[in-house]
C-alpha cells in the first residue's frame, strides 16, 4: 500500500513539473528571415478617439487589448455585438493590461462628438475603451490585419458590410484568439482566451 502510495505521488509530480503553462497561439502568416520566426503584426496606425486623443499602436504597446469594428446606426449586428463586448468589459474592467478599441467604420457621420455620446450612452467613461474614427480606408484596409471585415456596401443593411468578429490582440501586436461576437457561447470561450494571455502576461 506504501509502495503504491508512493509511486501515485511520484507520477503526480512528474506530470506537475512537466505541465507548462496553457498558451494561445499566435494567429496568422509567419516568416522565417535568419533563422527567425516573423509573426504577423497589426501594422502601424493612428486613429482619433471619443475625446479627440490620437490612439496609435504605440500608445498600445505592452498592453492587451480587444478590438472590434461597428457603427452607430447599424440596424443588425452591432448591437448585439456591444452587448457582449460590455459583457468582457464587466469581467475585465479592472484589468490593467487589458484595453477596448472599437473602430468606427462610418466615419462621415460617426464624428468624434457623436462617438463620445455613443459611449457616454453605453456607461463608458473610465479611458480604457477607446472609440476610434479616422480615414476610412485605412480603417477598411487594418480590418484585414484583424482577420475582420468592414467595407461599403450600398447593398447590405446600413449601408456596410462587417461580421461582427471580437479580436484579442497581445502587447506585441499579435492576434491570438477571435470569436464571433453575436454569439455569447463563443463570447464565454474567448473570455477564456483572455484569462490565458493575460496569465501569459503575468508571467512575463
Amino acid at each position: 500500500m506504501l509502495r503504491t502510495t508512493l509511486f501515485a505521488f511520484i507520477a503526480l509530480l512528474i506530470v506537475s513539473c512537466s505541465t507548462e503553462p496553457k498558451k494561445l497561439p499566435i494567429l496568422g502568416n509567419r516568416d522565417v528571415q535568419n533563422g527567425d520566426t516573423i509573426y504577423h503584426t497589426i501594422p502601424a496606425f493612428s486613429f482619433v478617439d471619443q475625446d479627440s486623443n490620437n490612439v496609435t499602436n504605440e500608445s498600445l504597446a505592452g498592453k492587451a487589448y480587444i478590438a472590434d469594428f461597428f457603427f452607430i446606426s447599424c440596424p443588425t449586428i452591432c448591437p448585439r455585438v456591444k452587448k457582449q463586448m460590455l459583457r468582457i468589459r464587466d469581467r475585465f474592467g479592472k484589468e490593467d493590461n487589458l484595453f477596448f478599441l472599437s473602430h468606427s467604420i462610418d466615419p462621415k457621420r460617426d464624428t468624434v462628438g457623436a462617438l463620445k455620446r455613443y459611449a457616454q450612452n453605453l456607461g463608458v467613461d473610465d479611458g480604457k475603451w477607446k472609440f476610434v474614427t479616422g480615414d476610412k480606408y485605412k480603417i477598411y484596409e487594418i480590418a484585414d490585419d484583424y482577420f475582420s471585415i468592414a467595407i461599403e456596401d450600398p447593398d447590405a443593411p446600413g449601408g456596410f458590410d462587417h461580421s461582427g468578429r471580437i479580436i484579442l490582440v497581445d502587447g506585441d501586436g499579435h492576434v491570438r484568439s477571435f470569436c464571433d461576437g453575436t454569439d455569447p457561447v463563443k463570447v464565454d470561450q474567448f473570455m477564456n482566451d483572455i484569462d490565458v494571455l493575460l496569465a501569459e502576461m503575468n508571467q512575463q
